[in-house]
């Protein structure tokens, strides 16, 4: 408390500017957008200026918000703020308000804000006209009472990312995606505006204003931390044009190799992943398993349904012997599970898998795509929580597919074998296996494993001619009832292999 109180006395210094009298109320964020949307877009991104330009990865980590200036400013009781020079990946300067009980106020950029390591800047920069944020961190005693640990991450385009107890940064969320997976450029829409409102009970809310060639928006977001950190969503879309490639609570991730196909990279590691599973809890109640995969070529799967109940993508191995990477830490990177508020109406789950021969891009994106394209001068808004947890997929179910693996089956060329765990004994169960095309299945079996771990489901796939084969397993209970229903998209190895 003593060195909280040192800050806020600190940082009270001249980084507020204007605080609106109650005759001069600033407008609401959606009322911002909202204008920007009757608006022709009109881009306000300018070069970046020295020293901002140019920068390598480790130059970029050389620029250090100063303590009490940029960094560990508290908001509120329970929360400290972290703002975030521009460079590198981060062109795009970003207004940032802040309200702590007396009305927004807006932080001026400036560059004593920051520190700059001598070994990558040789003289200490004078000024920097254009250069803004480029977003900002919020820090949250989620560990120990006496430690301000990171929580969220806003950066860049419209991306956030948020981690719970005991967890390292892994996957992102969006605010919106536009043309993911297309045959034409992405468009990637971004905050021009954020404001952070007063904490209340352990929460905060912030705002943001997005903007577009496409669109204009706004995003309305509170903060809940704890073992699983929750975000209670509102995202309102104002078209200028007609979009038919809109993507709704993207979540955004990294898939590089694991059980299912360990050849893809030669790598001491045997996983390299943020995500291995999408799962998707549709309208008609089913549960859909679907692993992610690296594709030779870019692969879009559309899961059509009306008003799902969630999807989310998953990591869901645990060990760290799973992946045998002590910097890293894929074990403890998070899920994110978005849960829809009310009725979405028809459309369609999303996946998007790009190849990819590294771990240092993402390559994996869902969403959710509404079936009638968005009309300009049209208003959308969707709601959701977006949960950020380690607790493994559909834990409360006894048909929670466990891991999926594969392998070429060495004495059949051309054939591979699949085995897919799920939870429960066999006894009573009936595994239901399809193909589209003219692929063949052949060996399947059912069994269980030692020592009550579950059942095994395993089977052979013959491709032939074909270059891509949906799979589809059901696996029924004695009753008929499907228990759970597991997808899968082969495509032929780069080698032309199975």
């Amino acid at each position: 408390m003593q060195r909280r109180g040192f800050l806020a006395s600190v940082c009270a210094v001249a980084l507020l500017r204007g605080l609106p009298s109650s005759a001069q109320t600033p407008p609401s964020l959606l009322q911002v957008a909202r204008r920007l949307a009757a608006e022709t877009y009109s881009p306000t991104q300018t070069p970046l200026p020295p020293p901002f330009t140019g920068l390598s990865y480790d130059a970029y980590r050389g620029i250090r918000p100063i303590a009490g200036r940029a960094a560990l400013l508290p908001h509120g009781a329970d929360f400290e703020v972290d703002l975030l020079p521009p460079g590198l990946f981060f062109p795009d300067p970003v207004r940032i308000d802040r309200d702590t009980g007396d009305g927004p106020e807006e932080i001026t950029f400036s560059l004593d804000l920051f520190s700059f390591q001598d070994r990558y800047f040789d003289t200490a920069p004078e000024t920097a006209p254009g250069a803004g944020f480029s977003g900002l961190r919020l820090r949250y005693p989620l560990n120990a009472a006496d430690r301000m640990d990171e929580v969220l991450v806003v950066q860049g385009a419209s991306y956030f990312r948020a981690i719970g107890q005991a967890m390292v940064y892994g996957l992102s969320a969006r605010a919106v995606a536009i043309g993911t997976g297309g045959a034409g450029p992405e468009e990637f829409p971004r905050f021009t505006h954020l404001r952070l409102h007063p904490p209340k009970d352990g929460t905060v809310r912030m705002e943001a204003v997005i903007d577009s060639p496409s669109l204009a928006g706004h995003l309305d977001m509170t903060l809940r931390p704890g073992a699983d950190t929750v975000v209670d969503v509102s995202v309102t879309l104002m078209p200028r044009r007609e979009i038919a490639d809109i993507g709704v609570a993207p979540l955004t991730s990294m898939y590089l190799k694991g059980p299912l196909r360990a050849s893809v990279s030669d790598d001491f590691r045997p996983r390299v992943h943020d995500s291995d599973m999408l799962l998707i809890e549709n309208g008609a109640g089913e549960r859909l398993w679907r692993p992610i995969a690296n594709p030779v070529r870019l692969e879009t799967s559309a899961f059509v349904d009306d008003s799902p109940a969630s999807f989310g993508l998953f990591q869901t191995a645990r060990a760290y012997t799973d992946f045998e990477d002590t910097e890293a830490r894929y074990h403890d990177r998070p899920s994110a599970i978005v849960r829809p508020k009310g009725d979405w109406g028809p459309g369609a789950v999303v996946l998007v898998e790009i190849p990819t021969r590294d771990e240092f891009m993402d390559n994996i994106v869902a969403f959710w795509r509404p079936e009638a394209p968005l009309a300009p001068g049209s208003t959308h808004r969707f709601e959701y929580t977006l949960r950020w947890t380690v607790a493994p997929p559909g834990e409360d179910g006894d048909a929670r597919v466990l891991q999926s693996r594969s392998g070429r089956e060495h004495d059949r060329p051309g054939t591979r074998r699949y085995v897919i765990d799920i939870a429960g004994p066999a006894a009573g169960r009936r595994p239901e296996i399809s193909a589209h095309d003219d692929a063949e299945i052949t060996g399947v079996s059912l069994f269980d494993l030692p020592d009550g771990q579950g059942t095994r489901v395993t089977f052979l796939l013959t491709p032939e001619a074909v270059d891509t084969v949906d799979l589809r397993l059901v696996l029924r209970a004695e009753t008929g009832e499907a228990e759970a229903v597991w997808l899968h998209r082969w495509t032929r190895a780069r080698d032309g292999g199975v």
